[in-house]
């Protein structure tokens, strides 16, 4: 299994930019980002064909969120812009080595523990 390392969360304002950092040990074929407000169920927010580069996002972020990806590093970055305060939540990144990339949680084999998003009005 993969370790991953989220970092990069913190609190900023509505409208306001965070660049959120997620590093894996090893290769995968798909990484992808979820997210967890309290009371809510895991959301899934983007996820990379690792390979290709080729991203994909949910309607709630597109054209605000975008994943780019350092391979020499095994690190991949969601830089989120113009937040909203719908937009806080705990984020995580996950990995599988299967060859897909799901939107369900239950798809990823490989979970970093989270890292805090808040936004405030």
């Amino acid at each position: 299994q993969v370790q991953l390392v989220e970092s990069g969360g913190g609190s900023v304002q509505a409208g306001g930019s965070l660049r959120l950092s997620c590093a894996a040990s090893g290769n995968t074929y798909c990484m992808a980002w979820f997210r967890q407000a309290p009371g809510k169920e895991r959301e899934w927010v983007a996820y990379t064909y690792t390979g290709s580069g080729v991203s994909y996002y949910a309607d709630s972020v597109k054209g605000r969120f975008t994943v780019s990806r350092d391979n020499a590093e095994n690190t991949q970055y969601l830089q989120m812009i113009s937040l909203r305060p719908d937009d806080a939540a705990m984020y995580y990144c996950a990995a599988t080595e299967q060859p897909y990339c799901s939107n369900a949680p239950n798809g990823y084999t490989s979970w970093g523990k989270g890292t805090q998003v808040t936004v405030s009005s």
